[in-house]
């Protein structure tokens, strides 16, 4: 249980709903801004407008899925309100307090540590990594069948990247009859997707493996399908670019082109919010659990 437990939540989309509704099962104290739009209630929350003083005597600061943005602003689906965070807010923390997110850009890294707080990236588990990896192929699937006039079922399809994405896309694929190609970089990998059936080959030689292709799943989040790439394709390819902003495409060639190509990150907090709220849920509850424990045994 989290009695006594202090917890600021700020801004956000569905799935915090789903973690405010965990962390006041659990018995935490909830205190939550930027919700001030939804039209029902946040049971066992308290609702409050931004201001300094909320940040006093706060165990853990809960941010959404991307923290703030490079000036500093929390994205909150609910609110027409800006929420802008500054060192001054920081400052109030306690030294103590951790702050939690699904991944931090530089502005939210330095507000940390020059306040010396701990900073969680959830995005970064593989825990959580893997159960997202689930949505995340399920969305990709979607936007491929509206996007293509054949089915997955025969298709030629092609993975770039085997880490905890490209694995369940691949192997998602996989099961529903697709032949799937998959792009690794490193030899276990690469005995790994053999095992599994797949057609492995070294991203070094992508060039080779484009020319008959139907769909093509990006996971790597560096230029990798660059214009020469694109211009090998077939021109019914589709291109679904998972990897996080700004992707690993040449979307300006391949519009060019008249290839369709189309960057899909955040997948799980789009097409099952309910399911991606669940995963944050269960591995804050713990975070949160585990780091009081350790304060009280003064660890």
């Amino acid at each position: 249980m989290l009695t006594g437990v202090q917890v600021l939540l700020l801004g956000g989309d569905a799935r915090q709903l789903e973690v405010i509704r965990k962390l006041t099962e659990l018995d935490a104290s909830v205190t939550v801004s930027g919700f001030d739009g939804l039209h029902s209630s946040l049971d066992g929350a308290v609702q409050a407008e931004f201001e300094e003083q909320l940040f006093e005597g706060i165990d853990a600061l809960l941010l959404p899925a991307v923290g703030t943005d490079d000036q500093g602003l929390i994205h909150a689906v609910f609110s027409d309100r800006q929420m802008m965070l500054t060192d001054s807010h920081f400052s109030k923390l306690p030294k103590h307090c951790t702050v939690y997110t699904g991944m931090a850009k530089p502005y939210l890294r330095q507000l940390c540590e020059k306040n010396g707080l701990s900073l969680v990236e959830l995005f970064d588990r593989d825990d959580v990594a893997i159960y997202n990896s689930i949505p995340t192929a399920e969305g990709a699937l979607m936007m491929a069948i509206q996007n293509t006039d054949i089915t997955i079922h025969g298709s030629s399809s092609m993975v770039l990247g085997f880490g905890r994405t490209g694995f369940t896309m691949s192997r998602t694929l996989q099961g529903l009859g697709s032949k799937v190609k998959v792009g690794i970089r490193r030899s276990e990998q690469y005995a790994r997707a053999s095992e599994m059936g797949f057609e492995p080959f070294y991203i070094s030689d992508l060039l080779q493996h484009v020319s008959n292709i139907d769909l093509l799943f990006n996971t790597i989040p560096t230029m990798i399908v660059t214009a020469q790439i694109i211009a090998n394709l077939p021109s019914r390819a589709v291109i679904i670019d998972l990897a996080s902003k700004p992707g690993g495409t040449d979307f300006r060639f391949a519009e060019k082109r008249g290839i369709k190509a189309m960057l899909a990150p955040g997948l799980p907090g789009i097409v099952a919010p309910k399911t991606a709220g669940r995963i944050m849920a269960e591995c804050l509850s713990q975070l949160i659990l585990d780091d009081t424990t350790k304060r009280g045994n003064g660890i």
